[in-house]
């Protein structure tokens, strides 16, 4: 029997949300809160501030804003904090990356100066084109991750948080799998008390923020928090954790198109798709082993959605390629090309191309702040483990063990939305639509 609504305490005090990387993601989120909280920009791109949630029939009319509906956190009420391996603050960052006009930069630099990154826990052999200096020194991880659970302390009294959150907004890590010192708490305890290469920096933030009762979304395609010793704290300590990978630009576009040519029973023969970008997200995935990582993200996304074992004329035997391309120039504008072959009626052939010039920070920000607003919304719901309700937001969803992931957007809007409503106790969303002609 599922409960009418649930106890949701008021988002009372500040929220600290705490980023791991002061890079293009993080730094495009701050400047435009703050633009945002000076009525200089609108928060384009947010569910959480923008979107709005039907409520009972259509002919009632009710359909208030989600932030109203269920009381999060205000704008005004956020401080920034992060983590990172540059010591450059938030507005020296944010010029570095080049994603927002100088003349935006300027008007907000008094704020993102004081914005300075704390020291990161940072390995090369996980992300191995990237090096800096502002990093933890620590006999084992599991020290450093004491440290950076003294970070989170210091961090919340200094600024008067009343709750934190964290989004790693970092690079992508190397290709990891699933071994022996993941299974258990106890195992992975032990693993970073003896430095195993099997912890990832990503690990030890995520095991310094459960253990701090700190909700954690993982924002890149690492073996970061989907791991059963750390879902396993969580339930324990009543963390909610969601990921992985921001959903942003040509994933973004297979999610909307894929659901389509499956609705309408179309077939598809191959999906070959191309990136070029070149700021740091772009160096770092040229190497390989980082490629993987991200490449694994992005191919699962269609056969989720496709079900080849069930529709086997249709998409039993498809062609699916990605390619990612560090192409300087282009910055953090990247641009994605799809050719899709696919074939309809008696099996004629047709095709579809993309071509999307986004900019990955613009779209990768407004995620930032949803997830920061609804795990704060979790966490304050009493909700712990995996949080699949935000499967919206991710290449990569995370489920509970032997779930397959759903990636149809829509479906997904649908899952967040009357997790919504049924958090406050409202009738959930079916679309049947029969009681309208009974």
């Amino acid at each position: 029997m599922i409960p009418k609504g649930v106890q949701i305490d008021e988002p009372t005090g500040k929220l600290g949300v705490l980023l791991v990387g002061l890079g293009a993601v993080s730094t495009t989120f701050i400047a435009g809160v703050e633009a945002i909280r000076r009525k200089m920009a609108q928060p384009i791109g947010s569910l959480a501030e923008m979107g709005t949630i039907r409520l009972g029939k259509r002919t009632e009319g009710r359909s208030p804003k989600i932030k109203e509906f269920v009381s999060l956190a205000s704008l005004d009420n956020l401080v920034f904090g992060a983590w990172d391996i540059f010591e450059d603050n938030c507005y020296e960052a944010a010029l570095h990356c080049g994603v927002l006009e100088k003349s935006m930069l300027e008007t907000l630099r008094p704020q993102l100066e004081k914005i300075r990154p704390m020291s990161a826990v940072f390995d090369q052999h996980y992300v191995k084109r990237l090096n800096g200096t502002n990093i933890k020194q620590g006999k084992t991880k599991r020290d450093l991750a004491n440290q950076l659970i003294e970070d989170m302390k210091e961090f919340r009294s200094k600024n008067d948080c009343s709750r934190l959150v964290i989004v790693w907004c970092a690079s992508t890590e190397i290709f990891m799998k699933l071994s022996p010192v993941h299974e258990t708490l106890e195992a992975f305890e032990k693993a970073m008390d003896e430095n195993h290469p099997d912890i990832a920096p990503s690990m030890i933030y995520a095991y310094a923020a459960i253990k701090s009762r700190v909700p954690f979304a993982n924002g890149a395609p690492n073996l970061t928090v989907d791991v059963p010793a750390l879902s396993q704290l969580a339930q324990e300590m009543g963390v909610p954790i969601c990921g992985k990978d921001f959903k942003t630009g040509q994933t973004f576009m297979k999610t909307l198109l894929a659901p389509g040519l499956k609705s309408r029973m179309l077939g598809l023969h191959g999906w070959y798709s191309t990136n070029i970008l070149g700021n740091r997200d772009g160096e770092v995935l040229d190497d390989p082993e980082s490629f993987k990582t991200k490449e694994e993200s992005k191919l699962s996304v269609l056969e989720y959605i496709l079900q080849p074992e069930i529709y086997p004329e249709l998409y039993g035997d498809f062609s699916h390629l990605v390619r990612i391309n560090y192409y300087p120039p282009r910055g953090d504008n990247k641009e994605g090309w799809d050719n899709i072959d696919i074939f309809g009626w008696l099996g004629y052939p047709m095709q579809i191309k993309i071509n999307f010039l986004c900019r990955d920070s613009i779209l990768a920000a407004p995620i930032v702040l949803d997830l920061a607003l609804f795990m704060d919304l979790a966490q304050r719901c009493s909700m712990r483990g995996v949080q699949e309700w935000l499967s919206f937001y991710f290449k990569s969803p995370m489920t509970a063990p032997q779930l397959y992931p759903e990636h149809d957007l829509f479906i997904q809007l649908m899952k967040l939305k009357n997790t919504l409503r049924h958090l406050k106790g409202e009738e959930l969303i079916t679309h049947l639509g029969l009681e309208y002609y009974d």
